[in-house]
C-alpha cells in the first residue's frame, strides 16, 4: 500500500487516507476488516458513506469503499469526469492497496464505472462483479430499461441537469426522496444524504452524468467470463428495477439474482440484512 496515505484510523482494522491518482487527484478509500476484499461504488452525486450498513460485512470480508472524484471526500477538480477516468481510478485505488481476487461491485452509475474497467483490464485482480440497481446504457431505447432518458431522450437529461442548476437543495430533496421505495426518505437519512448530494460541484456532476448517460455498455455484458452477483429493488420512483435486473442477469454469461422487493434505487440501504446475506452467500461461492 505504498500510495495510500493512511490519516484515520476508527477501530482495529478500520483505517481512512488518501489514493493520489496519476493526474494527481487525491481520492478518499476506506477499508475494514480482512479476508476476501469487496470494494463497494457509489452511483451519481452520492458518496461511499451510502455503504454505511454494508459495515457488518467487514466481520467475515475486508471491505473498501471510495469516493468518486468530485464525490464526498474526494478532491473537487474540474478534470477527468468520464465513466473512463473513473474507472482508471478505480483501477489505481486497487493497486495501490495491492488487492487481489476482489469482488467489485457498483452501484447505479458505479455499474458503468465497473463494467467499464471490465472492458478495459479484464479479469486481473478480479474474482466477480456485482452490479446493484445499475442500468448499462440509460438512453437505450430497448424496453427493459426505464430511465428517463430512454430512447435517447436528451432532453430529459438537459432537464434535470438544468434543475439542478436552479434549485441545488430542491434537486437533491427529490432525488433522494425518490430513491426510496416509497419515494419518501426518513427524515434523519434526508439530512446527511442530501448534504453528501450537495458536495458534488455541478458543473462535474453534469459532465459525469452526460457521458454516463449517453455511454452503451450493453456489449460489454457478454464478455464478462467471472460469476456476477445482480441485485435489484423494486424502484417505483427512479431507475432501474426488475425489468432492468432480469436483462442484466440473463445477458451476463454467469449470474446470481436477486430482487429485494422491499426497497427502491437502494436495496443495500433499505434491506441492508438481506442485501449483506446475499453478499456473503456470493462471496462464499468465489471461494469454494
Amino acid at each position: 500500500m505504498d500510495r495510500f496515505e493512511a490519516v484515520e484510523t476508527t477501530g482495529e482494522n478500520q483505517v481512512g487516507g488518501w489514493v493520489r491518482t496519476t493526474d494527481g487527484v487525491r481520492l478518499w478509500v476506506e477499508i475494514r476488516g480482512t479476508g476476501h476484499p469487496v470494494l463497494l461504488l457509489h452511483g451519481w452525486t452520492m458518496s461511499s458513506l451510502f455503504w454505511r450498513r454494508q459495515t457488518p460485512l467487514a466481520d467475515a470480508c475486508q471491505v473498501i469503499t471510495m469516493d468518486f472524484r468530485g464525490h464526498g471526500r474526494s478532491q473537487t477538480t474540474p478534470r477527468g469526469h468520464t465513466v473512463s477516468r473513473y474507472a482508471s481510478d478505480v483501477r489505481e485505488v486497487i493497486t495501490a492497496l495491492g488487492l487481489t481476487r476482489i469482488l467489485l461491485v457498483g452501484w447505479s452509475m458505479g455499474g458503468s464505472v465497473v463494467l467499464e474497467y471490465w472492458r478495459r483490464f479484464g479479469p486481473d485482480r478480479l474474482a466477480g462483479l456485482g452490479l446493484v440497481e445499475s442500468g448499462p446504457y440509460p438512453m437505450s431505447p430497448a424496453p427493459w430499461n426505464v430511465h428517463k432518458c430512454h430512447g435517447h431522450n436528451e432532453e430529459a437529461m438537459r432537464v434535470d441537469l438544468a434543475a439542478m442548476q436552479e434549485d441545488r437543495r430542491g434537486f437533491a430533496e427529490r432525488f433522494v426522496n425518490a430513491m426510496f421505495l416509497s419515494g419518501q426518505a426518513p427524515a434523519h437519512a434526508l439530512r446527511w444524504m442530501v448534504a453528501e448530494q450537495l458536495k458534488s460541484d455541478p458543473a462535474s456532476a453534469a459532465a459525469i452524468y452526460e457521458d454516463y448517460a449517453r455511454l452503451d455498455a450493453t456489449p460489454v455484458l457478454p464478455t464478462v467470463t467471472l460469476p456476477a452477483l445482480v441485485v435489484y429493488g423494486r424502484s417505483l420512483h427512479m431507475c432501474y428495477g426488475p425489468s432492468t435486473g432480469r436483462y442484466v442477469a440473463a445477458t451476463l454469461p454467469e449470474s446470481r439474482f436477486a430482487i429485494l422487493d422491499k426497497s427502491g434505487h437502494m436495496p443495500f440501504y433499505e434491506q441492508p440484512e438481506e442485501f449483506n446475506r446475499t453478499v456473503s452467500g456470493f462471496m462464499n461461492t468465489l471461494d469454494a
